[in-house]
């Protein structure tokens, strides 16, 4: 009884909500499984393997940029076209993301070889770890164009709420995952023990195996059809709105995980227990990632529900479901997180054994639990803003909150005040503190609505005070 309350005020009821978000939150919870495997066996074989999977993970969304840009344009446009009851535009739109991923994980997978040295340098790896760091980067770059169209199709899925088909695929790929890394990572069940090059592999036939199964689904599903690749002449036409979304969200991509890699490099310079702190910072990003399952799967749901309202011409709806979604994520990610906080001894224990990680990750964590309440509204309104195409505001929020408050007090306060990772801990509390109020301050009074792809025809919703 309690899902099918719909207040007359609200455009949608909490089994609306429900329906779309809980799939994604498992979907999400077997990319935690996967996360967690990587490094829970690198654990096991020792902190520099275990540092190196922390920065080769943050490295890979960078590279990923692309997808996750045209994934985001692939959201708004389709989820906006089946609201305004457009399927073929919506097939058009599934063909150009097709064609731009295929062609960018190329361009990407090459200019990532060619510049390797050079990128893991910047990162200021430590001497003792850079072979390892190197190795699985060369292996993760080979995978970019599988894991480019991985990306986008369950993006296709998720703007047709055909939740479940990115569920399937992903159960699949942790499951594959799981058992290459302890197979060939640990040497279990007669596989030959490959050490940190079996997690490499692990992680590429798993991916690669996740692509083939949503292209299956795509071709046996009717979800999508070669024969509707679009034509160059409407190319012309729909490329530069999926260009006016992607554009920011690829911008942001950029900006927020060039963040995390200064980040990175902030923690490996600190003068005291850089490798400690690094393998604490990675086993840390795991557990507190528990926590980000329902929190994307939120962003999401809001995503697909506000671009649907959106392109049935009902703004005053897309708004309130926004804060309907973030409501709903706050009060479920808020218990999860006392959760953690109840358990966070014997769970950092568990992922990081070695004590002088395990005490880094545990003070890791303290800070950045606590500033879980302040994360959600920034990553759910988010969702909200990229059903409706206006990345362009998503990407100015999250840009400042990461180069105008976090980088520079991570710097100060980690290597001037406190000189210890605690300083740089805290700069990540502050700096999520400040992202939410601005979130929150774009989303209630700026005209996101404009970015819609068919704006001319919103009014205004009759039972909207």
């Amino acid at each position: 009884m309690f899902f099918k309350i719909k207040p007359n005020n609200w455009p949608l009821s909490l089994k609306e909500i429900w329906t779309i978000t809980w799939p994604q939150i498992l979907t999400m919870f077997f990319h935690f499984l996967i996360g967690f495997t990587d490094v829970f066996v690198a654990g096991r074989l020792g902190k520099n393997v275990q540092a190196c999977m922390g920065v080769i993970s943050q490295a890979m969304f960078f590279f990923l940029v692309v997808a996750m840009a045209v994934g985001n344009g692939s959201v708004a446009a389709i989820s906006q076209s089946l609201g305004s009851k457009l399927p073929l535009r919506a097939q058009r739109y599934m063909g150009l993301s097709l064609q731009l991923g295929f062609i960018f994980g190329l361009i990407i997978l090459v200019g990532g070889l060619l510049g390797l040295d050079i990128f893991l340098k910047l990162l200021q790896i430590p001497e003792e770890i850079y072979p390892i760091a190197r190795y699985l980067l060369k292996i993760s770059l080979y995978l970019l164009p599988a894991y480019y169209l991985l990306v986008i199709t369950n993006a296709f899925f998720r703007a047709q709420k055909k939740v479940l088909y990115p569920l399937y695929s992903t159960a699949l790929v942790a499951g594959i995952n799981i058992l290459g890394d302890f197979g060939l990572g640990l040497g279990l069940w007669g596989l030959p023990k490959l050490d940190y090059k079996g997690l490499a592999w692990a992680t590429f036939g798993s991916i690669f195996l996740g692509f083939v199964v949503n292209l299956i689904f795509l071709l046996s599903q009717n979800i999508f059809s070669l024969k509707n690749l679009p034509p160059w002449r409407w190319i012309k036409k729909g490329l530069p709105y999926l260009f006016k979304v992607a554009w920011p969200a690829g911008t942001l991509q950029i900006v927020w995980h060039s963040a995390y890699m200064v980040l990175y490099a902030i923690v490996a310079s600190l003068p005291v227990n850089s490798v400690e702190a690094l393998a604490g910072m990675s086993a840390g990003i795991r557990i507190e990632s528990f926590l980000f399952l329902p929190g994307f799967a939120f962003n999401f749901t809001a995503s697909i529900l506000v671009g649907h309202l959106l392109g049935a011409g009902d703004l005053p709806g897309a708004k309130k479901a926004g804060y309907q979604i973030m409501g709903l994520g706050l009060l479920i990610v808020g218990l999860l997180a006392g959760l953690v906080l109840f358990f966070i001894e014997p769970v950092a224990g568990f992922i990081a054994p070695e004590p002088l990680v395990r005490q880094e990750a545990i003070n890791y964590l303290y800070f950045n639990v606590a500033a879980i309440p302040f994360l959600l509204p920034a990553m759910i309104l988010g969702g909200a803003l990229t059903g409706a195409g206006a990345t362009l505001y998503q990407m100015i929020v999250m840009g400042s909150s990461a180069w105008l408050v976090r980088i520079p007090l991570a710097y100060i306060l980690g290597h001037v005040v406190f000189k210890e990772a605690t300083g740089i801990w805290l700069a990540m509390f502050i700096s999520m503190v400040f992202q939410a109020l601005l979130m929150l301050f774009f989303y209630h009074f700026k005209n996101w609505s404009k970015f819609a792809l068919r704006n001319k025809k919103i009014a205004p919703s009759p039972n909207y005070s």
